[in-house]
């Protein structure tokens, strides 16, 4: 007989159950797809140097730890399908049914839609894993061929985790059940709206707010103290005013309003548009020392300011707290201009059912500001998360191509050496026997030495005071030539420069400006006809903490202190991955990366070094890509289920304007209105947040962009992003209208 309650009661409910089974299915498509890449039966064809196991097990840790979140999203949409029920559950306590009963039957209820949920979800799941093997194929440099497979591990870890999941939210279920009375059930849906009142939370935030805003002034003032000097060119100069004067504005309008609000003796309602005015003002201050705040970190590479990391990530957090202030500002102020507008346009006051519609927004603002912003900031955060990831994978992936130009780097570092004997200069011959020793071929192999231009420099090893070092024409060419550009010249007295591919062109045009001759122990050189070159040769071509190496004749670099010895080699085949971890144990073993001496030595091999790289890049992007979506989830979800909350209360309003005489149709058109502006002006405000932020982040890194990523791609990214929120938007604004249309008729 139970079961055929069940089984009745959940035909009867699936509508009332379709945003809980929508839902669950994307989070069980999610979890299946994301975590199919790390199953024991995953063997995708990515070739003999590269190692899918680093992959699996890192993203199954992040998945997992990443779905903890689902349990929230799993307990929040119980509980909305548990109000909707306790109307039905009085009603079966009133007939004698036992409370642990119903809750069993409510447990059933639930558990079948989330059977039925896992069961679309997984069958989704199996189309969306080809998605995400088609972007680690693509991460890997192989062709993506189609294949269905259902991997049953993946399928087991997706069923128990879920099915846990629901059993745990189940018998919490089943405990509220019992507690409650039957009375209050009978009445849940005529208890009268609790009374509008002014939600503190903002008072605590501008607390927060003003908190920052003095450490923010004192910070400004601090490192004007230290750091200005009048001859900074004007934008430094205003950055420093800026982050003075923005901070001190705000402290000053505060304390004014502040005193001005407390002796007001008047009524609370004066009180709140007194806090309102306040906030207006706050609002305009934080919008300038959002400005003021980012103008630290972007200029302070641009004119190398000498204050630390440790000031531009404090100013990162001034701007990450004046934009949430910011959104929580504009969520709260957002019914007061509605109010306003109402006030002060009677045309579209009266206009329709306007003075009906603007009843629905106000009403609920209040008290639901709150919680709409908490889900602004979220899906702020998720935007900003979508759009990140192939911008970081991208420039981690062009940075490799850059840095693993040779299928074997051997270098050398003398940061440690304090005697000139103690210099490394080793050919390696451990390499070459191995090699021989495992009929693996080379097509180059250049060992090389980089010298000092001067002899006295050896002993400078201050951070930002590194000597340049120097390569031969001979060697410089020969690396050239394994890397196919076309060979150099220079005369007996000329020298030339070769720079990394991040550096900007007007830091090298600045330098060379400064250093058309040098003085070297092999006599004065100056600057060749093409003094400037910028091919990808790799970062271990270069002395520490330098971006640019000296190019000198052999004559020359014959009268110079040799200070490192590097070793590159090309292969005819790629070296396996078995290979290149059984040869870094070895290198490692014979030249350990801290002599006694001080000597520094290490090894890359192109192999390890692509197969780590892309391993981490894709487990990077996956889990950003996977927290976004089920973050914008969890948004969406508690935005679509905070209106179908309300619509049992609203049936009565909306019977009103039937008894009215108002048609049908306006009463849709008047839902659609509604839910537009519950759904659009958070979605607004976080789009509105993330683009400011996703500008910044791309203005800081733009030379790491057009050296690695590219602006075209990136806004292909970006328009995927976009894409993908207006999917997930498109399906809860359409599950939410029609469910509201279909309880408030």
């Amino acid at each position: 007989m139970y079961a055929k309650l069940i089984f009745r009661n959940a035909k009867r409910s699936v509508k009332d159950y379709l945003i809980y089974i929508m839902t669950m299915t994307i989070c069980v498509t999610l979890f299946y797809s994301f975590l199919s890449i790390s199953s024991s039966y995953y063997n995708p064809d990515i070739g003999s140097e590269y190692d899918v196991t680093l992959l699996s097990d890192g993203l199954k840790t992040a998945v997992c730890m990443i779905t903890l979140l689902l349990l929230f999203l799993i307990r929040f949409v119980n509980n909305y399908m548990l109000r909707r029920k306790k109307k039905e559950f009085a009603v079966q306590s009133v007939m004698g049914m036992e409370p642990k009963t119903i809750g069993r039957i409510f447990f059933a209820e639930t558990a079948m839609m989330g059977i039925l949920s896992i069961i679309i979800g997984i069958f989704l799941g199996v189309l969306c894993s080809q998605c995400m093997t088609a972007m680690l194929l693509t991460a890997f440099g192989r062709n993506y061929e189609l294949s269905w497979t259902l991997f049953p591990d993946t399928v087991l870890l997706t069923v128990c985790f879920f099915m846990l999941s629901f059993f745990i939210v189940g018998i919490w279920n089943i405990h509220t059940i019992q507690k409650a009375k039957i009375i209050d059930m009978l009445s849940a849906d005529k208890e009268n709206e609790p009374e509008l009142t002014q939600s503190r939370w903002i008072l605590v935030i501008v607390m927060f707010f003003e908190f920052f805003t003095v450490w923010m002034l004192i910070t400004g003032t601090e490192k004007a103290w230290f750091y200005y000097d009048s001859r900074f060119a004007f934008p430094v100069r205003m950055m420093f005013l800026g982050n003075i004067v923005f901070p001190a504005a705000m402290l000053l309008w505060s304390v004014f309003r502040l005193t001005l609000f407390c002796r007001k003796t008047a009524r609370s309602k004066k009180n709140k548009y007194s806090m309102h005015t306040l906030l207006n003002g706050l609002l305009a201050c934080s919008a300038l020392n959002i400005f003021a705040a980012a103008s630290v970190p972007a200029l302070t590479g641009r004119y190398h300011l000498s204050w630390g990391a440790g000031t531009v990530r404090q100013y990162l957090l001034f701007l990450l707290v004046h934009l949430i202030f910011l959104i929580c500002a504009l969520i709260y102020l957002f019914g007061t201009f509605l109010a306003s507008w109402k006030e002060k346009s009677p045309e579209h006051r009266y206009k329709g059912e306007n003075l009906f519609f603007f009843g629905q927004i106000i009403s609920r603002l209040d008290t639901a500001s709150k919680s709409m912003t908490i889900i602004c900031v979220t899906l702020t955060l998720a935007i900003f998360l979508f759009a990140a990831a192939p911008v970081l994978t991208g420039w981690s992936s062009g940075y490799l191509d850059m840095r693993s130009v040779y299928d074997v780097q051997i270098f050398s570092r003398y940061n440690n050496v304090y005697e000139e004997e103690n210099l490394p200069q080793d050919n390696y011959q451990a390499i070459t026997d191995f090699l021989r020793e495992h009929h693996i071929e080379t097509s180059y192999d250049c060992t090389f030495s980089l010298y000092l231009p001067d002899r006295n420099d050896f002993h400078n090893r201050g951070k930002y005071t590194f000597p340049i070092a120097a390569i031969s024409l001979s060697d410089y060419n020969a690396i050239r030539e394994m890397l196919g550009y076309e060979p150099i010249s220079l005369a007996d007295n000329e020298f030339a420069t070769q720079w990394k591919t991040v550096a900007a062109k007007e830091e090298a045009e600045k330098f060379l400006a400064e250093h058309a001759g040098i003085m070297t122990d092999g006599g004065a050189l100056t600057l060749s006809r093409h003094p400037y070159y910028n091919e990808a040769m790799g970062v271990t071509i270069y002395n520490s903490y330098t971006d640019v190496l000296y190019i000198f004749p052999d004559n020359v670099c014959r009268k110079l202190l040799p200070v490192i010895r590097n070793r590159y080699i090309i292969t005819t085949e790629k070296i396996t991955y078995e290979h290149a971890a059984e040869l870094e144990r070895l290198f490692t073993e014979k030249y350990p990366e801290q002599t006694e001496e001080g000597a520094a030595y290490g090894v890359r091999f192109r192999t390890l070094q692509v197969n780590s790289t892309k391993a981490n890049n894709f487990i990077l992007q996956a889990s950003m890509l996977y927290g976004a979506v089920v973050l914008m989830v969890i948004c969406l979800t508690m935005l679509s289920l905070q209106q179908l909350s309300d619509a049992g209360q609203y049936k009565y309003r909306f019977s009103v304007l039937r008894n009215l005489g108002v048609e049908e149709q306006r009463i849709e058109k008047l839902i659609r209105k509604q839910l537009s502006i519950w759904f659009g002006v958070p979605i607004a405000v976080a789009v509105a947040a993330a683009a400011i932020v996703i500008a910044y982040f791309i203005q800081t890194i733009s030379a790491e962009i057009s050296a690695y990523i590219g602006y075209t791609a990136l806004l292909l990214q970006l328009g995927a992003t976009a894409g993908i929120l207006t999917v997930l938007l498109i399906c809860y604004f359409l599950s939410t209208w029609i469910l509201f249309r279909h309880s408030v008729t």
